[in-house]
């Protein structure tokens, strides 16, 4: 059942929104060739807990850690631990939830570790593209079918593969919640858009195929063709006046 928020409710998740946004800007500006992804999720839990806020990832299905930090070839739900070590060169998905007040705000970016390579570079900006693309689509009466399809059109056209097996989703008092919100879909199709609604609409590119494979420990998604990945990550609210974005730091 999707759940559309009042104007109080809002308010709410702009709070939520804000933290996990900042802790997400934080985390960019932390990250360093050198340190390991356990450091960096103690950064991340530190911003977040010192916001007075509880990390929405944390113990969320078992998952062991605040943040899920996904390095080249890892699409999603990496777990941070003392033995993987950030290099020069890496693009790192960093995936932040943060919850206050009863409600969460989800938000993701890949970011660049020193100098990357152009094949690296373009795959952030397609990526990331896609999704303030898809925000501009999420209009009242429109069908998320449209919005899902603005990624996939977006990025197939210039040659990247789209994960289908995870999707954005609603957010609001639960960290995920109705609707699914595919990075693909059918124009005209799909639940039509209304104010109050609350979604992450999160992109999950592959450089190479949409072929993906789940790691023995049950979390980490891996592309099967060893491909680089991204995943960018926005929580929004539709208005009357267009969506708006509430996980800006």
């Amino acid at each position: 059942m999707i759940s559309v928020k009042s104007k109080a409710d809002l308010a709410k998740m702009r709070v939520a929104g804000k933290i996990a946004g900042g802790a997400l800007q934080l985390a960019g500006k932390s990250i360093k060739p050198g340190m390991t992804t356990l450091q960096l999720d103690k950064i991340i839990h530190d911003y977040i807990v010192g916001h007075g806020a509880t990390p929405s990832f944390l113990n969320y299905g078992g998952f062991p850690a605040s943040a899920c930090i996904s390095i080249n070839d890892e699409v999603i739900h990496g777990i941070p631990n003392s033995k993987k070590i950030i290099k020069a060169g890496d693009i790192v998905s960093v995936d932040v939830g943060a919850c206050i007040d009863g409600f969460h705000g989800d938000t993701c970016s890949t970011f660049p570790v020193g100098k990357i390579t152009d094949e690296a570079k373009k795959l952030l900006e397609v990526t990331q593209a896609s999704l303030y693309a898809a925000i501009d689509a999420a209009k009242v009466g429109v069908r998320l079918g449209d919005v899902s399809h603005t990624v996939q059109e977006y990025c197939e056209s210039r040659g990247y593969a789209v994960v289908k097996r995870y999707c954005g989703h609603g957010v609001g008092r639960n960290l995920h919640e109705d609707p699914e919100v595919p990075n693909y879909g059918t124009p005209g199709h799909g639940t039509r858009l209304v104010a109050g609604m609350t979604i992450a609409v999160e992109p999950m590119i592959n450089i190479k195929g949409e072929g993906i494979k789940v790691m023995k420990n049950g979390w980490t998604v891996l592309t099967t063709s060893g491909s680089l990945s991204a995943h960018f990550e926005h929580t929004i609210a539709i208005t009357p006046e267009g969506a708006v974005i509430l996980t800006q730091p």
